[in-house]
């Protein structure tokens, strides 16, 4: 192999600061979201990072966060989904009508509510793939007949309370598996009161998984001559990812240990990065997203890719419709109203464009984690509800600009 050919296929090195411009899409919501909750700890007075309050911002936005995780698929493939917020809580009045009223199990209702959800998405996702009609007049006419069916199960009135089990969905934690005394040694080291173990070894083996993975990604990199991340942003960035989700786990350790609905959203997110990212089906939705023609001419099947991405968003929906329900122990009229707009910002605000073909599933969910960073921030202040829609907006509308601006600057 001659100078040439070994120079054509040596990693590309890049300074940082070139590398944080072309990538600034990408690095600039982590920025932003360190940058807000070091702002909310310290105006807090270190409320926000109590284990108290870590806790309750993961079950708050937990919903949010399922349905993020759809909607960017929905996104990236070149549409939107309005309906989310009904259907999520047309599945929660369901939920409470099948068991409530019907004494239904738990488990007959949760399957019920999955299946029930992935025919609402799919029914829509029909008339958008294979006739043609926009989603945004589709999905918005899902909105309001969902809105209303969820008032006529409801009878106008909230529906409740739920069975323990259905409960626990939402507001249920892992016990921890490692004896008394290990813990009381534990919490005595770390000169607490007391430790949940488990959720502290959970921290510590996620973040070894993230170090290994990014090494691994990097060597990958290097040995097919692809651009490498500067060695220090590279691992300054691993280390701060890492040293937050010690300590993310080691505040819920301190508290009541691992959420259920933690370990939900911690399952889903794994298994919808690995979809989009390493399957043949996944990236198509990104071609599609990108180029409908070219995608379709190169023999991708761009309808059912389309009709797959709304029923996938269905079930989501459903499953987040279970997880609010059983956090409120009830089923209420108002479920669901206006949060397909918090879900459509987190994705946008995590990175997705509005074209579609652009965006990643982390991204999706730290946008989410930002927002809802925001909302218990300014709740904590007393911030009255107006001016936090303001402000949301105010962001978003950033975060639309600085991705015009991003496309503006590479054509």
């Amino acid at each position: 192999m001659d100078t040439k050919e070994q120079s054509a296929e040596a990693p590309k090195n890049l300074g940082i600061g070139e590398y944080l411009v072309r990538h600034m899409r990408e690095y600039g919501l982590l920025f932003a979201l360190i940058a807000i909750m070091f702002f909310f700890q310290v105006v807090t007075n270190g409320t926000l990072l109590k284990p108290v309050n870590v806790t309750n911002l993961l079950l708050q936005n937990s919903y949010i966060i399922i349905m993020a995780l759809g909607m960017l698929m929905v996104i990236v493939a070149g549409h939107i989904d309005l309906s989310v917020g009904s259907v999520m809580g047309f599945v929660g009045a369901l939920a409470a009508v099948m068991i409530v009223e019907y004494e239904l199990s738990t488990g007959v209702t949760i399957v019920t509510c999955l299946v029930a959800g992935g025919l609402i998405g799919a029914a829509q996702g029909y008339w958008i793939a294979y006739w043609k009609i926009p989603s945004f007049i589709v999905t918005l006419a899902g909105m309001l007949v969902f809105r209303g069916l969820s008032l006529w199960l409801l009878e106008g009135q909230s529906l409740g309370p739920f069975p323990r089990e259905f409960q626990m969905i939402s507001n249920g934690f892992v016990p921890d598996i490692v004896p008394q005394g290990v813990s009381d040694a534990v919490a005595s080291m770390l000169g607490e009161i007391r430790v949940n173990v488990l959720s502290l070894g959970t921290g510590i083996i996620a973040a070894f998984l993230v170090t290994w993975m990014g090494l691994k990604a990097r060597a990958q990199n290097r040995a097919y001559g692809m651009e490498l991340e500067p060695s220090a942003f590279f691992y300054a960035r691993i280390g701060i990812t890492s040293l937050a989700l010690i300590f993310i786990f080691y505040k819920l350790s301190t508290f009541r240990g691992l959420p259920n609905v933690l370990l939900t959203m911690g399952v889903l997110t794994v298994i919808y990065a690995f979809f989009t990212e390493r399957t043949v089906m996944g990236r198509r939705i990104y071609a599609l997203g990108g180029n409908e023609k070219a995608a379709k001419l190169s023999g991708v099947k761009t309808e059912r890719l389309t009709f797959l991405a709304f029923a996938n968003m269905g079930v989501l929906a459903a499953a987040a419709g279970m997880v609010f329900a059983a956090r409120l122990n009830s089923a209420t009229p108002k479920a669901g109203f206006a949060l397909e707009l918090d879900v459509i910002a987190a994705v946008f605000i995590g990175g997705a464009s509005m074209s579609g073909g652009v965006g990643r599933i982390v991204g999706a969910v730290v946008g989410a984690f930002l927002m809802g960073v925001l909302n218990n921030g300014m709740s904590l202040l007393g911030i009255g509800i107006d001016y936090q829609q303001v402000i949301k907006g105010l962001v978003l509308l950033a975060a639309v600009i600085f991705d015009v601006y991003n496309k503006s600057k590479q054509t």
